[in-house]
């Protein structure tokens, strides 16, 4: 459970930031999308890459659920559901992006403004998508639900968990400050803010994957522990 838990945490890490950086000719420039010649093999990459994201997304949830609701059930449900919730947010983003792809090959009647016209109003919902998906929901699910699960119940060392605790409302504060104008979205705050939550889904992939759950976690014996166990034992191999 461990390892397959941890590999599939690595490869939302991976996937995600690959698609972001192959829809930026969309996302940059949808317009001069529309109007040039494109790099439609491009983007069709980043929305397959997108949908193994969201494959990984909810196998992040899903697989370790049976474990983790010892320790509390609803809190375990709500990481789920959070993790659903942002793949939606996901799915219209890559529903955004191919329908820019679809006013380049079969453009609509009229101007070439309009077709610009419409693709910038899509590139604008897949920013939203972003922003209410990995921007908002990421925090409130990754960071704060699945952090105080692994805090509470000792199956990662207690440091490592407390990045989530604390990644999880950077990332909320952050993206309500884009929201309301605040900050740019990418600007410097919400990229500062997106570092601790960024370690730690990083982080928590890697140590289950090489490392595994600790051993001593009261909740591998069958039982939700009342408090925090110590974090100084060796890790499970990883199986």
């Amino acid at each position: 459970m461990s390892l397959v838990t941890g590999v599939m945490w690595l490869i939302t890490f991976v996937t995600s930031i690959w698609a972001l950086w192959l829809y930026q000719p969309v996302l940059d420039h949808p317009a001069a999308y529309v109007a040039g010649a494109g790099h439609d093999n491009r983007i069709f990459l980043g929305a397959f890459l997108e949908l193994l994201l969201i494959i990984s997304n909810i196998a992040t949830a899903v697989i370790p659920y049976p474990l983790l609701k010892r320790q509390h059930e609803g809190i375990a449900l709500g990481f789920v559901t959070a993790r659903i919730m942002e793949c939606t947010f996901i799915l219209v983003g890559i529903l955004s992006v191919l329908t820019v792809v679809g006013l380049r090959t079969d453009p609509p009647g009229g101007s070439q403004d309009t077709a610009g016209a419409i693709a910038y109003s899509f590139a604008a919902l897949k920013d939203w998508t972003f922003l209410l998906g990995p921007g908002f929901v990421v925090g409130v699910g990754n960071g704060l639900l699945f952090g105080y699960l692994m805090y509470r119940s000792g199956l990662v060392p207690s440091r490592m968990a407390l990045l989530g605790l604390i990644g999880g409302p950077l990332l909320i504060a952050s993206g309500v400050a884009v929201m309301f104008g605040v900050d740019q979205p990418s600007g410097t705050l919400q990229g500062l803010a997106t570092i601790p939550e960024a370690l730690w889904e990083l982080l928590v992939g890697l140590y289950l994957t090489f490392k595994g759950f600790r051993p001593e976690a009261p909740i591998l014996r069958g039982g939700a522990p009342a408090g925090r166990p110590d974090a100084t034992a060796a890790a499970v191999p990883a199986t």
